[in-house]
């Protein structure tokens, strides 16, 4: 059966995809990369029909980019490297960076409660005797909800409920759906309460913490919680389900260490080339090692929900979701993101020094599948078991 929209002759999809081709050069030394990327990269816009995408990827330290569609409707402008885009929850993993960092100093333990580290004057809930840690919060293995229960907030300010005497509130009913580190559920709940845990150890703001400890040493000066003045010209604007344009939404300290990152191309690409160096003589060796480990693994689990989006979840790292190597596929990292009409993927092979990454501009379902689906399969294609 063929579908109008779908249906095109052969001749006009080929022509469409050597014409895309030839208008969006990437920039890599490595040619073959360059290539690959620009040849999924063109099949995914073709077939995923979003207004906007960006992939990028890394390997062996030299980097390609591939940008199609608009950034924002009626513009024209096909983003670039310096195209600014939400990354969602993709923070999280940022987020785990920054814990890595303040126990590797010793500021902190991975086994520290919550309760000491919070900061929050309530009496935080348990089951089984079993109390929260801040490993469970990383790890998605609270029992905490999906999110902070608040009234509907206006659509142009999304987020502004979400606070701390919100959260409070929350921990006074007892919200726990399981015992900690017994199951896994994801939780942006339990990722706003980590990120008021690292700020309060840490004496200054999550955000100042986040560029101090991660950003700066990386060199990504585009990666921010809020659009800086002069920076609305080449913001990517998301789109809902239906295709309508989405605010852009602030971003509340509350949410921060959970998603609501804006980066750029170059910003995620200097990140990922920095997690796929893993030379022993690397900066910030220990770190990484930290960073890459896994703390949790799903056999022995009693429940994992919302977590195998970009595959089976096999183990939880600091953020990230690990998938074991299997046949031909390596060891990968990997975590998505979704907000204000955007979505977001990156996958990391560490020990093949590849990694890949994807944003497109609108909440599409079946083009996110087909993204995630693309980005994996080019991370294997690149580093074959």
């Amino acid at each position: 059966m063929c579908l109008s929209r779908l249906c095109r002759p052969i001749a006009s999809a080929v022509s469409a995809l050597a014409a895309i081709i030839l208008s969006s050069p990437t920039q890599a030394e490595d040619r073959l990369l360059a290539e690959a990327l620009q040849f999924h990269g063109t099949i995914l816009y073709l077939t995923a029909k979003v207004p906007g995408l960006v992939v990028g990827a890394v390997r062996n330290g030299e980097s390609a980019f591939a940008g199609f569609g608009e950034i924002a409707d009626g513009t024209g402008k096909e983003p670039d490297r310096d195209t600014m885009f939400r990354i969602g929850s993709v923070s999280k993993v940022f987020c785990g960076g920054v814990l890595s960092s303040l126990a590797n100093e010793g500021k902190l333990k991975l086994t520290d409660a919550l309760q000491d580290r919070l900061g929050y004057d309530v009496e935080l809930p348990r089951i089984d005797a079993r109390e929260l840690r801040i490993v469970d919060l990383v790890t998605q293995s609270s029992g905490l909800p999906r999110e902070v229960p608040t009234p509907p907030a206006p659509p142009e300010d999304p987020f502004s409920l979400n606070t701390r005497e919100a959260q409070i509130a929350a921990l006074k009913e007892h919200p726990l759906l399981f015992a900690p580190g017994t199951s896994v559920l994801y939780s942006n709940f339990g990722y706003d309460l980590l990120g008021a845990a690292l700020a309060n150890v840490a004496g200054k703001p999550y955000a100042e913490l986040l560029k101090e400890r991660i950003l700066d040493p990386i060199g990504m000066k585009d990666t921010v919680f809020n659009p800086r003045p002069g920076d609305k010209a080449r913001l990517m604007q998301g789109h809902f389900f239906d295709g309508s344009a989405m605010p852009t939404a602030p971003t509340p300290v509350s949410i921060e260490c959970a998603g609501g990152l804006y980066s750029t191309a170059n910003d995620m690409l200097r990140w990922i080339a920095w997690h796929v160096d893993t030379k022993p003589s690397a900066a910030n060796a220990e770190l990484r090692l930290m960073n890459h480990a896994a703390f949790l693994y799903r056999d022995g689990l009693k429940s994992v929900v919302g977590l195998d989006d970009g595959g089976p979840m096999d183990a939880m790292g600091l953020g990230w979701v690990i998938t074991l190597p299997d046949d031909n596929r390596p060891l990968i990292l990997e975590k998505s993101g979704g907000l204000q009409g955007t979505f977001s993927y990156v996958a990391i092979a560490p020990t093949r020094g590849v990694g890949a990454f994807f944003v497109l501009n609108e909440f599409n379902a079946a083009a996110f599948e087909a993204a995630v689906k693309m980005t994996n399969d080019f991370v294997m294609d690149l580093a074959p078991r």
